[in-house]
């Protein structure tokens, strides 16, 4: 048995002695007579201690709350929820593809609009500017006259006027008009050699074809003929060997 000399360490005071502590060290226990082992009894009051924690912490979980499981109607409900925001964003996506194909399609006849209105206007001024190209074409296009011709030429030409056809073009049925055709020698295809009257267009649109005199590649027959006529013939070749 020992008395202990040192303060209490709970009460945080060193200088007073709280009393006595008293420690039991004999190796025979004095009731039961046994020799005592201290492994065994430092295991036992290990065991009590790791018992007396388990229980603390069965404790601790048994103070966390519950968590309630989520109804169904709530994920129904969810699940609905995400599909009419899906529902509606496509609805969105597909009212700002008919608005641009709307946008796109009200443009597009905006421009034909003026388009046709713009040769309406302009193919009635079509015989006043034949008259100044062939006064042009005459040296009579002087003066005040010249002035007031250059001018419209430059105005319709602003509105996308275009004037078309001259002599060498590849002829286009799409785009001339063929007033007569002339066989041509040295000439592969179809092609304008004399212009009557010049074409005019503003953009695709023709607004009068251009009036033109055609040439067309000689054929085979043709050609064959003019080389036999400038070949000489057999007769004469004999006849100047016999001289």
């Amino acid at each position: 048995m020992a008395l202990s000399d040192k303060s209490d360490p709970d009460t945080g005071d060193g200088d007073q002695n709280q009393g006595p502590v008293i420690r039991d060290n004999r190796r025979i226990d004095p009731e039961t007579g046994e020799v005592r082992d201290p492994e065994a009894k430092k295991a036992e009051e290990a065991e009590v201690s790791e018992e007396d924690g388990a229980t603390e912490v069965e404790a601790e979980v048994e103070d966390i709350p519950e968590v309630p499981d989520t109804p169904e109607s709530v994920v129904s409900e969810a699940i609905n929820a995400d599909e009419r925001v899906v529902e509606l964003t496509n609805d969105i996506k597909r009212v700002q593809a008919e608005y641009s194909n709307y946008r796109k399609r009200v443009e597009r006849d905006r421009v034909a609009v003026r388009e046709v209105a713009t040769a309406q206007v302009v193919g009635e001024l079509l015989p006043v500017l034949d008259d100044i190209g062939r006064a042009r074409d005459h040296d009579e296009l002087n003066g005040g006259f010249k002035a007031v011709g250059e001018a419209l030429e430059a105005t319709v030409t602003k509105l996308g006027l275009e004037k078309y056809g001259e002599q060498g073009d590849e002829f286009d049925p799409n785009v001339h008009e063929a007033l007569t055709l002339v066989p041509v020698p040295n000439i592969s295809a179809q092609t304008v050699i004399e212009v009557f009257q010049p074409g005019y267009r503003i953009g695709e649109r023709i607004l009068r074809p251009a009036r033109v005199v055609v040439g067309e590649p000689m054929g085979d027959e043709s050609e064959t003929a003019e080389a036999a006529a400038d070949e000489p013939t057999d007769s004469t070749e004999d006849g100047e060997d016999k001289k």
